[in-house]
């Protein structure tokens, strides 16, 4: 069977943790962060990574298949 290929947005948004659960960042943080309409708590809340919904996590397993 050929090799298959990595989803390159995939690869630099998600991240496989060794239990199988699917890594990723929270959303609506790529800019703006200093007063244009995100609250402190919003920006606090938005910290660190969360785990994806189990719905999206097939999908995801299919675009990293060597993660």
């Amino acid at each position: 069977m050929p090799k298959l290929k990595t989803h390159s947005g995939a690869k630099k948004r998600l991240k496989i943790s060794k239990k199988g659960k699917v890594i990723r960042g929270h959303a609506y943080m790529g800019h703006l962060l200093n007063g244009h309409g995100k609250t402190a708590k919003s920006k606090r809340h938005a910290r660190g990574t969360t785990v994806t919904d189990k719905t999206s996590v097939k999908a995801v397993k299919k675009m990293l298949p060597y993660a």
